[in-house]
This record gives C-alpha cells, sequence and structure tokens, in this order.
C-alpha cells in the first residue's frame, strides 16, 4: 500500500488491529455456538465477550512479539488472547484450523471493501450522469482509429461511460456476492470435530454466507473471479482516463482536467497544464489488473490446501481494494471538475471541410440511382481533394462543381446532406436506454 494512492476509511479494514478484531469476532462467536451445542461451557463464550466489552486495545506489538517465538500468527494471537481473558480462553477455537479464522477474515474484509468501492461506483455514476445530462446536446467528432469519423455529442461519450460503469456495479455486486463466504470446518474441511451449525451461525453473525465445500480452505476460484472483477473496472477506468488525456492534448484541447490556482505544470516550462491525474489514472489501472495474475494462479492449491495463497494474498487484498477505492475517488473529480470546450469542438469539426458528412452524400446518391461502387469513386475521390489540401477546400463546393455527382443529386439535396443536427436525432433514445 502506498499511503499517497489510499484514502483512510479502505486502509482502515486493512489495519493490523482491524485484522485481530475480526478474528477475535470470529473465535467467540464459534465458542459461544459450541457453548449452546454443549460442546464447551457456555461460561467460556461469556468470559471471552465480558472482555472485549472493556473495548480492549489490541496490542500489535506485544502479538508480533509472540508469533516471533511461534512463527505462527493465529497461535499467537490465540496466545495473546488467553494471556488477557484467563482460563477460560483455553476453549477458543475448538475444532478450528487456521484457514478457518484466515479465509472468513479475508471475506469479512473482501466484502466490507466492496461497499466502500460500490458506494464510490455510485459517486462517479451521479458525476458522470450530470455531466452528460449538460453536454447532452454538445455537438463533437466522433473519431475512429484516432481520425475524424462522424459528428457525436459530448453528453454520448459520457453516457457511454456511465453504462460501463453501470455494468461494473453489476459485476461488482455479484464479485461481492461470490467472495462473502464463510468456512468453520476444521482441517480438511470435514466438519469432523467441529459441527456444521457453527460454521452457519458465524456466517450469519458476520453477513456471510456458509462455503458448500471448503477442503481446508475457500476455494480460489472466487477470489480469482473478484480480483478479476478489480481489474475490468480498473481498464473501464483506463478507458475514460485516456478518453481525457487524448482530447486534452494541444492539437484537440476540446477538454482537459481542471487547473487550480496557484497549480503548476513543468518544474521547466511555466506554460504547461499537463493531464497528470488521468496520466495516473493509467498507471494505477496497471497495477490493479496486474492483481488478477496472481489470483488465477492461486486457483490451483494441492490437495486440500497449501499457503502458496497466502503471501499472494496478503499483498493483492489490501493494494488491489485501496488502489480501486483511491482510482475511483480520482475519476470521479476528473469527471466532476472537467473543463469541456464546445467552441473548440465545433473548430475542430469544421476544421476538415466538411469530410464528416461523406457518408450521407454516399448513401443519398445510392438512394437516386447510382451503384454503390460509383457512389464511393464520387465521393472519395473529391474527399480526397479536401484532405490533401488539409481542409482549405470545402467537400460540399467540391460535390457541387462535380457534374457526375449533380447528375444525380441537386445543389439542394447536397446542401442537406451537410446538415450537423441530423445526427443527433436519436440522442434522447439513446439518453432513454442508458439512463431510463
Amino acid at each position: 500500500m502506498v499511503p499517497r494512492y489510499a484514502r483512510p476509511d479502505m486502509t482502515a479494514l486493512w489495519e493490523p488491529e482491524a485484522k485481530y478484531r475480526i478474528w477475535f469476532e470470529i473465535e467467540a462467536h464459534a465458542t459461544e455456538k459450541l457453548g449452546e451445542l454443549g460442546v464447551v461451557p457456555k461460561s467460556a463464550a461469556k468470559a471471552l465477550w465480558d472482555w472485549w466489552a472493556t473495548d480492549p486495545k489490541i496490542d500489535v506489538e506485544a502479538i508480533d512479539a509472540i508469533e516471533a517465538v511461534t512463527k505462527h500468527d493465529v497461535i499467537a494471537f490465540l496466545t495473546w488472547v488467553a494471556e488477557n481473558v484467563g482460563e477460560e480462553a483455553r476453549f477458543m477455537h475448538q475444532g478450528m484450523t487456521s484457514s478457518d479464522v484466515l479465509d472468513t477474515t479475508l471475506a469479512v474484509q473482501l466484502a466490507r471493501a466492496t461497499d466502500i468501492l460500490l458506494a464510490d461506483l455510485d459517486d462517479l455514476l451521479a458525476a458522470i450522469k450530470r455531466r452528460a445530462e449538460e453536454h447532452k446536446f454538445t455537438p463533437t467528432i466522433g473519431r475512429s482509429h484516432g481520425i475524424h469519423a462522424e459528428p457525436v455529442t459530448f453528453g454520448l461519450k459520457l453516457a457511454q461511460a456511465y453504462a460501463e460503469f453501470d455494468r461494473c456495479k453489476t459485476r461488482l455486486l455479484a464479485a461481492r456476492e461470490e467472495i462473502a463466504t464463510c468456512a468453520i470446518s476444521g482441517a480438511v474441511g470435514t466438519f469432523a470435530n467441529i459441527d456444521p451449525s457453527v460454521e452457519e451461525y458465524v456466517a450469519e453473525k458476520l453477513g456471510l454466507k456458509p462455503e458448500p465445500v471448503s477442503t481446508q480452505v475457500i476455494p480460489r476460484d472466487r477470489h480469482a473471479m473478484y480480483f478479476s472483477t478489480l481489474a475490468v473496472i480498473a481498464g473501464s477506468i483506463e478507458r475514460l482516463a485516456v478518453e481525457v488525456r487524448h482530447l486534452q492534448r494541444t492539437e484537440v484541447l476540446e477538454a482537459e482536467e481542471f487547473f487550480s490556482k496557484g497549480q503548476k505544470g513543468s518544474s521547466a516550462m511555466p506554460h504547461k497544464r499537463n493531464p497528470i491525474l488521468t496520466e495516473n489514472l493509467t498507471g494505477q489501472a496497471r497495477m490493479i489488473r496486474a492483481y488478477a495474475l496472481p489470483a488465477l494462479e492461486n486457483v490451483a492449491l494441492w490437495h486440500e490446501r497449501d499457503i502458496s495463497h497466502s503471501s499472494v494474498e496478503r499483498f493483492i487484498g489490501p493494494d488491489a481494494t485501496i488502489t480501486l477505492d483511491f482510482a475511483l475517488a480520482r475519476l470521479t473529480g476528473v469527471v466532476d471538475k472537467l473543463l469541456v470546450y464546445p467552441e473548440r469542438m465545433q473548430a475542430n469539426m469544421d476544421r476538415m471541410g466538411g469530410l464528416i458528412h461523406s457518408q450521407r452524400v454516399l448513401l443519398a446518391l445510392t438512394q437516386n440511382g447510382v451503384s454503390r461502387e460509383d457512389a464511393y469513386r464520387l465521393v472519395q475521390r473529391n474527399a480526397m481533394k479536401v484532405w490533401e489540401s488539409d481542409g482549405r477546400l470545402m467537400l460540399l463546393d467540391l460535390l457541387k462543381q462535380d457534374k457526375e455527382v449533380t447528375a444525380a443529386l441537386s445543389e439542394e439535396e447536397l446542401e442537406g446532406r451537410f446538415d450537423l443536427d441530423y445526427h443527433f436525432k436519436h440522442v434522447d433514445t439513446i439518453f432513454a436506454r442508458v439512463f431510463g
């Protein structure tokens, strides 16, 4: 975790104190149910919860010192709790294995982290929707291969982003459902030394579902799906970030990141206003996507368990969720304050002498009896003259001078094919599909 790219609420979920508090809740809930079943005295759970009610400080240093001797983190924690609770603590962890605690804790942390990410997505969606409505009919050029294609609106660009992030939210909800499972099944997952009802009880208390078959660990296909979902969201973040970066290029400058008073763009060149936020988002997206691969590789564990996944998840659990939380918040800020320049958008559309209307002329010629091959040839030969003149010539003028074209289309019919508003007649339909 890099503090520069971390926010407090998400970071707090992964602090050692937070982890140990979840560990305690798992152990205490399990002991409580075991007491109901008569496996351990009910007084054991009472002793644990009475101590917990005093809101004890989790002494991370003391636990670490015990682990330095035991070389086992769960045993170190149980030893520390026993030192504070007393004799009744010996009934903790009855029939359980370390993975029961570790895997269930990771499930709790990822589920809670997902709740934060879902709230982040809601904020981003709200910002995109507001700006999309603002620029619903702001004309701009659509580009394919980076080249002028046909007119769109800036609102449509943002509507596309909204639809994409709405799909991201749907996927993340499914990923939360997938990851929020509890395993309290003991060594190799057979429940030989602990009743399945304990697992059900702990799962209910922690807002999880019991894992149907946990071997000794929760199957890692769940985690692979979860981190892959985060990677897809990162890809969507980068897609919008790259769009802003392109639009901010000096030669384009149709939109740009907000540049605050006193901000500096370059240590050497005082004139610079660089897209640093969206460039940063591209870098963060690369890191989040990188965490998906080790999660996928974690699926294939030896037999009922090994711990090759453990060290991986100590990295990717915090890092992926903390970084994505930061990235979503940063992107929301970019969208919310994005500077948009409609006049520059119009100037860019006008720059190439009306080439953006070539398809309408092509279709009109075919509808008036010209073969598609001939129609394409007629329009292209005039369009290339405009292209090679760098927009100094006008396509409409050249078409009016082309006798083969005017034999099929009158000047009035040609002029009608250069109507910008024609391209926007279904914007309302698209917005209704996206926003309802």
